[in-house]
């Protein structure tokens, strides 16, 4: 993975004194708490419902064993021992004190971790496919172009106040895992007649006006990628909202325009940049691409595993292909049942160092769907892991069932929440705590986001749960049909929001729908292209109608 030259080191050095200085001067007093408030954003600092939270950012979703150490130091000392993914590949902490933030920066540091642009109105953390660089379906390894793109929008002084934050992802299987068309802006690495490139998407997102991105550009040579990004964003510079924040995002932008004069001045503006200082030269992309060389694979033959049944579940839900014969990619994940989705303690995270060095060249990868991964695992080894991670309550074989819930902290931590996010995965969790009904069932992403912020993505989950506020309570809105990946659609609204103590039963009846009338070899989403949304409704809304038929007949009389 890349390490960092003496430019890395300085920046990130100066950037923790810089903030030192900071804290200081607003503790005496000497900056207010509106001053202060824009220069701990750009580090990273919130404050939410109870105590600050620090987002950390990990690039690319990649980390190697010496960073995790530290991040779990970093939540024992500072922390109350434990930290949170996100659907962004960064760690947050949710209690520590901001005196105590420049302390936790400098040792970051000092392991090549940061916070920068972790918020704030700026570019935010690059991200791509959890497998990247081993994935069996690659067709180019994303990583070099990620750490380029990530290294041009740090500290870019013309974007570093935008109208509002802006996010981009890149993917480089034929499968995209990156959720690359609601970004603001995707890219799809691909090779036309020997050229390597990018399809290029804009104006993507989700939040209180989820929209699907549209492509501005089939093919774009790799080497324009930074150009021509410029050019996006200068054009979302000039003409994006900024008396609104709720219109300030591209995809607002690119819906006013329109798609067509969108595209045309953008490539109005690449011509002052194309072919000029922020071209890719080869030099550069190979000094890059050094970084990501392979480790030393083994030749491995064929390799006979154990046949025990819950080895067997947790290979065929937590292991995934490896473009190396004899090798396997491992989610680890953090989803247990009765544990905030996408938590992980001091411990465990020291346990998965250990994993990573013993297992899989000292490197491991956080995925969107808040997991890690072990990238590189000898398939003789996996008996192995699995029991190491299962003694650690890091193997529970759920990666892409109902109960592997990608959820955002919700109102238990942020102040932005509607409603509580985790007590309801929890709740979902334990009505579906029976592993072969769950097998059974087959594979559906369940997504939970705590307001229309979206942190949980609940508009892409084949099934999303939204928490609103109703009249002072909290309620949660369901939608249908959702999904990431290549045919990527936002799901439907199926109807009234429910209380917190009806969503077991509404799941179960959205689950009961869906076996009632599946066909053989039918996932979730076939079935639900296939019937529709109104089976759905009818048998989720059936009691809440005869109720209110009921109780109209009570008043009548």
């Amino acid at each position: 993975m890349y390490q960092y030259d003496a430019i890395d080191r300085q920046l990130v050095t100066e950037r923790v004194a810089q903030f030192r200085d900071q804290v200081r001067r607003w503790q005496a007093g000497e900056l207010t708490n509106d001053e202060f408030r824009p220069l701990r954003l750009q580090n990273g600092l919130y404050i939410q419902r109870h105590a600050p939270m620090f987002r950390i950012a990990v690039p690319y979703g990649m980390m190697n064993s010496a960073q995790l150490r530290t991040l779990a130091s970093v939540a024992r000392q500072y922390d109350r021992g434990y930290g949170h993914f996100t659907t962004r590949h960064n760690l947050q902490l949710n209690w520590p004190k901001i005196e105590d933030v420049p302390e936790i920066l400098a040792e970051l540091a000092e392991v090549e971790m940061h916070a920068i642009q972790t918020s704030g109105n700026c570019l935010r953390n690059i991200t791509t496919d959890q497998f990247a660089g081993v994935a069996a379906d690659e067709i180019i390894d994303p990583r070099p172009l990620a750490e380029i793109l990530r290294q041009w929008t740090t500290f870019h002084p013309e974007f570093a106040f935008l109208p509002r934050k802006f996010k981009i992802a890149i993917s480089g299987t034929t499968e995209d895992r990156a959720v690359t068309w609601f970004h603001d802006i995707g890219l799809h690495l691909k090779q036309e007649n020997g050229e390597t490139g990018f399809t290029v998407i804009v104006g993507g997102g989700l939040g209180r006006t989820p929209i699907r991105g549209q492509v501005v550009r089939e093919f774009l040579p790799w080497q324009h990628i930074l150009s021509y990004c410029e050019a996006i964003l200068r054009v979302y510079n000039r003409f994006g909202r900024r008396d609104n924040a709720y219109k300030a995002r591209i995809k607002i932008l690119v819906q006013a325009l329109g798609v067509e004069e969108f595209t045309r001045l953008v490539e109005a503006e690449w011509e002052h940049g194309k072919d000029g200082p922020a071209t890719i030269s080869q030099a550069e992309f190979d000094r890059v691409a050094a970084h990501f060389t392979a480790p030393a694979y083994e030749t491995i033959g064929a390799v006979e595993l154990p046949q025990d049944k819950a080895f067997q579940r947790w290979l065929e839900r937590n292991t995934h292909a490896h473009k190396v014969p004899g090798y396997a990619a491992v989610t680890l994940s953090l989803k247990p049942h009765g544990i905030a989705p996408g938590d992980i303690t001091s411990e465990q995270m020291e346990l998965v160092a250990d994993l990573a060095d013993r297992y899989s060249f000292g490197e491991l990868r956080i995925s969107h769907e808040q997991n890690i991964i072990l990238a590189d695992v000898k398939q003789s080894d996996l008996y192995e892991v699995w029991q190491k991670a299962k003694a650690a309550g890091l193997a529970t074989p759920n990666i892409g069932l109902l109960t592997g819930i990608i959820c955002c902290p919700g109102g238990d931590f942020c102040d932005l929440a509607n409603a509580k996010s985790i007590p309801i995965a929890n709740a979902i969790q334990a009505r579906f705590d029976d592993l072969d009904y769950l097998f059974d069932i087959g594979e559906i992403d369940l997504n939970i986001s705590g307001c229309m912020n979206a942190c949980g993505h609940h508009h892409v989950g084949h099934i999303g749960v939204l928490g609103v506020d109703k009249n002072d309570a909290e309620f949660y809105q369901v939608t249908l049909g959702g999904r990431q990946g290549n045919d990527a659609k936002l799901g439907k609204v199926i109807g009234p929001s429910f209380s917190a103590e009806e969503m077991p039963d509404v799941v179960a009846k959205i689950i009961k729908v869906y076996l009632d009338n599946r066909h053989a070899d039918e996932r979730f989403l076939d079935t639900f292209d296939r019937i529709g949304i109104d089976p759905f409704k009818n048998l989720v809304y059936e009691g809440r109608a005869h109720g209110k038929a009921k109780a109209a007949e009570k008043e009548a009389a």
